[in-house]
């Protein structure tokens, strides 16, 4: 059985992000901005409020102190810095979250700093020191750091696919800085052979073997509830109820 879910609570200020509300019916489990990347902290409260009324698991999605670029930009941070960065991130989240009743799910980093725990020892070891902390499972991707640090650490790990995003030729997600609109019908297949067949496309097209009990759906897409919808479709036999 898998799981939807989607990097939400990205607004900040005045500013919205996503139709977090159009959404949080479609999913099961929202990763939660906290404030690096984007939110704010009546952004998380309304998004831990609106999860909470949905029935919606809460994870945290820390990312690096990038507001302006939105957490897409690599930055070189020494390991107990960066798990300091992730610890004060997640324990601001995990403070709206006991304010609702609610518990901590998951952590799932944002942006490049996932990208960077998926090959980078440093930046994975830094991911774990926060997540001992909390004593939550790491979301992540099969195959790689993520998967062999956070177990050998002693984490739960739980594989993802990306449904919205393209696979590069060594079967690494392509972390763009903006998200276009995207085919809902291709995303619905992707997730669909991904966690059924367990089979991924590349942009070189290449057919490659892939593990995932998740799938990703980002907010920001300007048609992420078509996606959505879509997904949700492709895989309702195979969701967790």
């Amino acid at each position: 059985m898998a799981t939807i879910n989607c990097d939400m609570g990205e607004g900040f200020g005045l500013y919205q992000m996503g139709d977090d509300a159009g959404l949080m019916p479609l999913i099961g489990v929202a990763n939660i901005a906290c404030g690096f990347h984007g939110s704010d902290p009546n952004h998380m409260r309304a998004t831990v409020r609106l999860a909470k009324e949905h029935g919606v698991k809460v994870g945290a999605h820390p990312s690096l102190p990038d507001l302006q670029g939105f957490g897409r930009r690599e930055m070189k941070i020494p390991r107990d810095e960066l798990a300091n960065c992730i610890i004060y991130q997640v324990g601001a989240l995990k403070g709206f979250l006991e304010a609702e009743a609610m518990t901590l799910n998951h952590i799932k980093p944002h942006g490049v700093l996932y990208g960077m725990a998926s090959r980078d020892p440093e930046a994975a070891h830094a991911v774990c020191d926060a997540a001992d902390v909390f004593g939550v499972p790491l979301m992540g991707l099969a195959g790689t750091l993520h998967e062999e640090v956070y177990i050998e650490r002693g984490h739960d790990f739980v594989p993802e696919f990306f449904a919205d995003l393209d696979y590069s030729d060594d079967g690494m997600i392509i972390i763009m800085r903006h998200h276009g609109t995207k085919d809902p019908k291709k995303c619905a297949e992707a997730a669909r052979r991904a966690v059924i067949d367990g089979r991924l496309r590349t942009v070189g097209g290449l057919d490659l073997p892939v593990r995932a009990t998740t799938v990703c759906i980002h907010s920001d897409s300007p048609n992420a509830v078509a996606v959505a919808e879509a997904v949700r479709a492709a895989l309702e036999s195979h969701l967790d109820p």
